[in-house]
């Protein structure tokens, strides 16, 4: 029933409210100081050095979209876990079927050589 979503499209217009509340009393009360100071890039407290636009090596990407799409996976998992009994064969089935796979993703990685990394 549509008036059963009511009391959440009150709470997403309190949530927008305030954080465009906060925002602009931010932006018009905060303090306008600029310096040179202020402007420069500051990383870790170390003085910036060089060009910012030194690639990184693919590998560094790969691993991190790896460890996304094999975490989401393992996601999955929990809630069978926890509807284990209820699921009965067919769920562990299923899930020994989603398993097999995610094994042979991970299989597949490795022999294509997505962790060995170059030392030089």
């Amino acid at each position: 029933m549509p008036q059963d979503y009511i009391p959440v499209l009150i709470q997403i217009l309190i949530a927008l409210g305030f954080v465009v509340t906060t925002m602009l009393a931010t932006h018009f009360l905060g303090p306008k100081r600029f310096s040179r100071a202020k402007l420069e890039n500051f990383e870790c407290g170390i003085e910036g050095m060089g060009n910012a636009r030194s690639p990184f090596s693919v590998k560094y990407f790969l691993i991190a979209i790896l460890f996304v799409l094999f975490d989401v996976e393992v996601i999955f998992m929990y809630p069978w876990a926890v509807n284990f009994k209820e699921l009965g064969k067919a769920g562990f089935l299923d899930m020994f079927l989603f398993m097999i796979l995610v094994l042979a993703g991970f299989i597949y990685i490795i022999l294509k050589g997505a962790f060995k990394w170059d030392r030089r």
